[in-house]
């Protein structure tokens, strides 16, 4: 007998609402900012068959959608005697991760005795020891270099802690208290979401629930399907690029082509660049993520389980630095390449549906660490990614600092930084005119300055977009690049790879300026609304001379009266 669909309704809601609980407990109990007020973490819960996932918290990071699914993938393939009571934990980006600061535990889930489901979650963690703290380092040749590596391994063994892998975790990473009170977040996450799914089983049986999972899975590739077949068949190509592998100053090619036929997609990087020897290669299930994500982006109605992917089929050969293999190193492939594959993706969309398209988002979270010794408190490591401007798109003006792509993930706040570390917030404003000039603009990027109070202090940068800038569509122009400046005892200092550099020693007074990307601009400025461009200078997202450049709109120096320049006009008449 088919399920009611209230009956449906109820049990999707009930496993949103146990992923998100997870989600909420992470976050609360996290002793990481990155995580408490960050909101860098996901959970979900996992078929026992092969690990696809079932349900995401919704405010779970989206790039952890598929890469769990792997991960959880490699407990299953790896681990024997599984038991109730285990908790695995794992961060080895070859077996189903992202770079090794995102930590993931996974629980096998016991329903009267029987192996039923696993949950998972994922948090990123400040540092995870390695050549630099934090574990960015922007000149790591091979994976060795960049911090603690784990396959799966029980950190509870059948209900008991197993100090001796937490003994051997604290004693290889910085500010060892900060990451147990981590761990015990996770499993006490875990052992809550394990709690919340028996009481659901109990009241509709075990049957009933998964025959809604079955259901649910269904009814989301038919979505994902019918979507597709919206897209007009044809194969669809488009080309970007990472600034540098951080060692070599050679960029790296993301060369796609999108082949759309009836409701299937197939996604072709198999001609980009082979691997790298720094930190900018990616893992297969952090590529795959950024292909997953561009079409969460273009169809958010389509709920999110293993059903939406299965119509879109990869070609991504470990040929190319977008399916790595050890000990490549891996630092970069979250946070930067990830929003890369998302950006190319939605290139090549622009052409199949420009009325529903996307320009480039800024397309970095410049990640950021800071590791030294507080005076009188002792050591610390802090992690912090900063926002950007989105890309105009079809239907808005894109977005001003905007969290990453890749993410739900955001800026922590400026008070907990200068309360837990010395730091001084100098400065955290709208970057002008970052964005794009487009008939609907991009968005704006970021000014995040601070400068150290006290102690000495060791950065470590690791962003994109300072040689390649995020680019406009169908008319719309280039964002404004990334540019990061140190002031080092009173001198300036820009780093050679521009967003990428480690272990800059800081004094106190030393000052960081980054200022992030904007968005790229969507259609032709000479079609922005006048009074639209009047607005924007009056809030000074840009001036006058840029109004007039760019747009075609002269604004009277001493008031806010505004003509129309001839070359606007003409460019119109030429466009009718």
């Amino acid at each position: 007998m088919a399920l009611d669909p209230i009956t449906l309704a109820v049990i999707r809601g009930g496993l949103e609402q146990i992923a998100d609980e997870m989600d909420a407990t992470l976050e609360r109990m996290a002793f990481s900012p990155v995580i408490s007020d960050g909101f860098d973490r996901a959970s979900g819960i996992y078929h026992v068959r092969d690990g696809e996932v079932i349900m995401q918290g919704p405010r779970g990071l989206p790039n952890f959608i598929c890469v769990m699914e792997f991960t959880v993938r490699s407990v299953i393939e790896r681990v024997k005697d599984i038991a109730d009571g285990d908790v695995y934990i794992v961060n080895d980006p070859y077996l189903g991760g992202t770079h090794l600061m995102d930590v993931k535990m996974v629980r096998p889930f016991f329903y009267k005795g029987k192996l039923t489901a696993f949950l998972a979650n994922s948090g990123h963690w400040p540092d995870i020891g390695g050549r630099v703290p934090g574990g960015f380092s922007t000149r790591a040749t091979e994976i060795y270099q960049e911090g603690l590596r784990l396959p799966p391994v029980r950190i509870m063994d059948k209900g008991k802690l197993n100090q001796d892998v937490l003994d051997i975790i604290l004693h290889n990473v910085r500010v060892s208290a900060e990451r147990q009170g981590d761990i015990i977040a996770k499993i006490t996450a875990l052992n809550l979401g394990a709690d919340r799914l028996t009481k659901l089983l109990d009241r509709y049986g075990e049957a009933t629930v998964f025959e809604a999972v079955d259901e649910m899975k269904a009814r989301s590739e038919r979505l994902m399907r019918s979507h597709i077949e919206t897209i007009p068949d044809g194969t669809y190509e488009f080309t970007d690029y990472i600034d540098s592998d951080g060692v070599e100053w050679e960029p790296l090619e993301l060369k796609l082509k999108l082949t759309v036929s009836g409701s299937e997609v197939h996604v072709d990087f198999s001609e980009s660049s082979p691997p790298c020897r720094g930190p900018l290669n990616s893992v297969f299930s952090t590529t795959l993520a950024g292909v997953f994500i561009t079409f969460k982006h273009i169809f958010p109605d389509v709920p999110i389980n293993a059903g939406c992917f299965v119509p879109i089929k990869v070609n991504i050969p470990t040929t190319t630095f977008l399916h790595a293999q050890p000990p490549r190193p891996v630092a970069g492939c979250a946070a930067e390449v990830c929003q890369r594959v998302i950006d190319v993706m939605l290139g090549a969309l622009s052409q199949a549906i420009p009325d529903h398209a996307y320009a480039a988002p800024m397309g970095t979270v410049t990640n950021l660490s800071v590791g030294g010794e507080n005076p009188g408190k002792g050591y610390y490591v802090f992690y912090s990614f900063i926002g950007g401007g989105y890309g105009g798109n079809f239907l808005t003006d894109g977005l001003i600092n905007g969290n990453p792509t890749i993410a739900v993930a955001r800026t922590q706040a400026l008070e907990i930084f200068e309360f837990r570390y010395p730091v001084l917030f100098n400065r955290y404003t709208i970057r002008e005119g970052s964005g794009g000039a487009g008939k609907r603009r991009g968005g704006y990027g970021v000014i995040f300055e601070f400068q150290i109070r006290d102690g000495n202090a060791s950065a470590s940068l690791l962003g994109e977009r300072g040689r390649f800038a995020p680019f406009g569509i169908l008319g719309g122009q280039s964002a404004q690049s990334a540019e990061h400046v140190f002031t080092l005892r009173g001198e300036e200092y820009r780093p050679e790879h521009v967003t990428k550099d480690e272990n800059v020693h800081m004094e106190p007074g030393d000052v960081l300026s980054l200022r992030t990307p904007g968005g790229g601009g969507f259609g032709d400025p000479f079609e922005r609304p006048v009074e639209l461009v009047l607005q924007d200078v009056r809030r000074g997202y840009y001036d006058r001379a840029t109004a007039l450049r760019e747009y075609g709109v002269r604004i009277q120096p001493d008031a806010w009266v505004v003509d129309v320049d001839s070359t606007r006009m003409l460019r119109r008449r030429q466009r009718s």
